[in-house]
């Protein structure tokens, strides 16, 4: 990672809205991922401005920070990140940006399964992240703790609920159909928390910056047709070209892009956390039936 040079000016152009309680610098928040900043924001409301570092429809492996990005951190009260590798590169920004953030860092505050850091992908972890943020957010902005408290409650009642209707989404698929492959191991919470099998990913690693051999994509076909799966998914993040050939020559379909590893544009069905993983879960729904079921999330 090349070095980040700190700017001579910085201005924190992100802050408080000006109610009750602090100045709008006491309430600065950075987020490192699409969907940390997406939580921060549904949870700090219109007490707080969260300035997220990711764009939507980026790829966190492979992402280069910007001299703003150092200039936000520098003039930020809180800075929550996603933890792992996904945003392991925030440390050089930390060291170039000073200033006094606290880091919280929502990978400790879930279940993590080894390496894996992609934690969002069980939304009983987004409740457990909510929570984090919550707490966090109280701590440093004490008058603001009733919003805080309603807007956590609320969000965590969505998931809640969005949790359970995948789960019974889910289930109607035969369990011998419940086989994905993906762009890179990014499924992993998905798949343990719904019963679906891995079967592979075209880029078999946690990082998207991995490549595949030659030899990987022709036993990764083998497999497609061994285990008779009916989709391969790519990721609205990375190029779907290789998805879609390997598709066509293991007789398999292209299922919908997933919101992987980053919200959608706004606008788009993947805009926020929540609608990600409804549009996620029916994709993975449809694709996994060879379009026999569908669900209303």
């Amino acid at each position: 990672m090349r070095r980040l040079v700190l700017p001579l000016l910085m201005v924190a152009v992100f802050g408080g809205c000006g109610d009750d309680g602090g100045s709008p610098g006491e309430r600065s928040v950075v987020a490192t991922t699409t969907q940390v900043a997406d939580l921060a924001r549904q949870v700090g409301g219109e007490r707080v401005e969260v300035e997220g570092m990711l764009r939507a429809g980026g790829d966190p492996h492979d992402y280069e920070p910007r001299p703003s990005d150092v200039a936000a951190v520098a003039g930020a009260r809180v800075l929550f990140r996603s933890g792992g590798e996904v945003d392991e590169w925030l440390g050089d920004v930390i060291d170039n940006a000073g200033g006094d953030a606290e880091v919280v860092t929502l990978l400790n505050s879930v279940e993590r399964e080894g390496d894996d850091p992609h934690w969002w992908q069980d939304p009983r972890n987004a409740v457990r992240a909510v929570e984090a943020i919550r707490a966090r957010l109280a701590r440093v902005d004490p008058a603001g703790r009733g919003t805080y408290d309603r807007n956590a409650a609320r969000l965590t009642a969505r998931l809640r609920s969005l949790d359970g209707a995948i789960a019974a989404c889910v289930e109607r698929v035969p369990r011998a159909k419940r086989k994905i492959v993906t762009t890179h191991d990014s499924l992993g919470y998905f798949a343990r928390r719904y019963g679906i099998e891995v079967v592979g990913a075209v880029i078999p690693s946690l990082s998207t910056q991995a490549q595949a051999s030659a030899g990987d994509v022709e036993e990764l076909v083998q497999q497609i047709r061994r285990e008779r799966v009916e989709a391969v998914f790519p990721e609205s993040s990375v190029n779907p070209d290789i998805e879609r050939a390997i598709a066509r020559e293991a007789g398999a379909t292209t299922g919908s892009p997933l919101y992987a590893d980053s919200l959608g544009e706004d606008g788009s069905a993947g805009d926020t956390y929540t609608r990600a993983l409804a549009a996620d879960a029916r994709a993975l729904v449809r694709g996994m039936s060879g379009g026999r079921v569908d669900c209303a999330l």
